[in-house]
């Protein structure tokens, strides 16, 4: 691939997606608050392997059925926007705040980065930018479109981990500070849940309007 220019315009728009806050973003806060360093990263794993199943899906026109078919992607979003809803009502609800129960087992990496996974994959933002911007990109001039796709596709998961990864480690540093402060720890549990389900709520409204 020898025109290179177009890549830096790509990075650009895709920092400025992964930077704005939606549901991937609140999720990796909310993993890394409750469970750590360690959660917040498999999280940021998690939605990085769902991003790579959307390039896949762009790269194929799959995505294409979600304009064919409107009932398909407004199903989509519901579920994204509720599935998010729900983790951030069980985080306003939790009581436990950031300090997990003694009766209730650690969540595992695995299960961390299975949600990570399934958040991205029903995050309609990912859905969107898929079919609006990715295929611009995608030239024949440009060489193989497989290699574009990969070379694209590794300039979305750098950007997740470096933006992902800041926040989930900031995350993990501020939940030492919480679990001294069992006060703070409750009411920043529940901001933080707040967020999401606003998160889902903005989400929801969006596509609404959209449809």
């Amino acid at each position: 691939m020898t025109h290179t220019p177009h890549l830096w315009l790509f990075f650009v728009l895709v920092f400025g997606i992964v930077l704005l806050p939606g549901l991937d973003m609140a999720f990796v806060l909310a993993s890394s608050l409750v469970g750590g360093r360690r959660a917040g990263l498999c999280a940021v794993g998690g939605i990085v392997a769902g991003g790579a199943c959307h390039v896949v899906v762009g790269a194929t026109g799959v995505a294409v059925l979600l304009t064919v078919l409107p009932l398909a992607f407004n199903a989509l979003l519901w579920a994204g926007a509720l599935y998010v809803a729900w983790m951030g009502l069980s985080l306003w609800r939790g009581g436990a705040a950031f300090q997990p129960s003694p009766l209730e087992a650690p969540r595992s990496s695995l299960s961390t980065f299975r949600r990570g996974a399934v958040t991205n994959l029903l995050n309609p933002k990912a859905y969107v930018f898929m079919l609006a911007v990715f295929p611009q990109f995608l030239r024949e001039e440009y060489g193989p479109l497989w290699l574009q796709a990969l070379v694209m596709g590794a300039i979305i998961a750098v950007t997740q981990v470096a933006v992902y990864g800041a926040i989930a480690l900031a995350a993990a540093r501020a939940r030492g500070w919480l679990e001294a402060r069992p006060s703070a720890s409750l009411h920043a549990a529940r901001v933080v849940g707040a967020l999401m389900m606003l998160a889902a709520l903005v989400t929801a409204v969006e596509g609404w309007r959209g449809a």
